[in-house]
């Protein structure tokens, strides 16, 4: 865990930052820097320790940021909107990277969507990008290309601002009360279909948010100009189906799986370079699963 220091951190109202943020204020000094849309969320990282500072990164005119020893981006535009998305992933990132210049290292938390679709390759750092959200059924078609717009800015600006930085590249980030598998553990209790792709089974590698509070100070420390890339995802290759059916052992629920080629296909990554500075994930995925329908929903697992 990162002691006593100070952290600029975006996006901490969202699903994977959120829990990143309250963490981290409990032995931290966190500043949230966002739009904060909903007073209610904001309220609750305020209670958490968190503070908040409104600002839209993308305005000409930014209030001072505060004194950031890391800088943490996890914030995401997936508007459809082609401008306001690449703006604000890609412009809005330039801009807080300038403000907190700095710093003594940026975490830019980045997506293995980013990686060309080759069925079931363990996508390695230097793969070939492209853009595997648009035309595919995916709902955000602007996400893949404006988050590797956004890469490009964090390389530029950690060589321009000589600020140490790490790209790391999420696959499935879950826990307790948020992730992919939340979403579908409520599809199958709404009796909901669950798509998968055709060229089956549908593979990552969930990563829990234990291990993605546990390797985050590596990260950190892995920051170097040029930027350092890395992969973000858990030891653990699993799939949809498999997921999906093991909820179903703990509920008695069970899934209504539609194949079809009109959604995400797998992606996969390759670790090692992960590995090297961060070390393994230790989490099961069925162990993280099972906690998290604990916490979703006790009343059907309660046998």
């Amino acid at each position: 865990m990162l002691h006593d220091t100070t952290i600029v951190m975006t996006g901490a109202t969202g699903m994977v930052g959120r829990p990143i943020a309250t963490e981290l204020a409990r032995t931290n000094d966190v500043w949230a820097v966002g739009r904060f849309g909903d007073p209610e969320v904001r309220a609750v990282l305020e209670d958490a320790g968190v503070h908040t500072l409104r600002a839209d990164l993308t305005d000409a005119d930014l209030p001072t940021l505060p004194d950031a020893d890391f800088v943490l981006n996890f914030a995401v535009s997936r508007t459809n909107d082609w401008d306001v998305d690449l703006d604000a992933n890609a412009d809005g990132l330039a801009a807080l990277m300038y403000a907190c210049r700095g710093a003594r290292a940026v975490l830019h938390c980045s997506t293995t969507a980013v990686y060309q679709r080759h069925g079931h390759r363990r996508f390695a750092e230097g793969d070939p990008l492209g853009d595997n959200h648009r035309g595919g059924g995916a709902m955000f078609e602007t996400y893949s290309i404006s988050k590797i717009a956004a890469e490009a800015m964090a390389r530029s600006c950690a060589r321009r601002l000589n600020l140490p930085t790490t790209i790391a590249r999420l696959n499935v980030p879950y826990g307790d009360h948020s992730g992919w598998p939340v979403f579908l553990l409520e599809s199958m209790l709404a009796d909901r279909p669950i798509f998968v792709h055709e060229d089956g089974p549908s593979e990552y590698q969930p990563i829990h948010h234990d291990d993605m509070m546990a390797t985050l100070p590596a990260l950190l420390a892995a920051a170097r100009t040029p930027a350092t890339i890395v992969n973000w995802a858990g030891d653990e290759v699993s799939s949809i189906e498999d997921w999906c059916g093991y909820l179903g052992e703990l509920t008695g629920l069970e899934p209504k799986f539609v194949p079809t080629v009109h959604t995400l296909s797998s992606a996969t990554c390759d670790l090692t370079r992960m590995h090297a500075p961060v070390g393994h994930t230790r989490t099961k995925w069925q162990d993280g699963l099972a906690r998290m329908a604990r916490a979703r929903h006790p009343e059907l697992t309660a046998g």
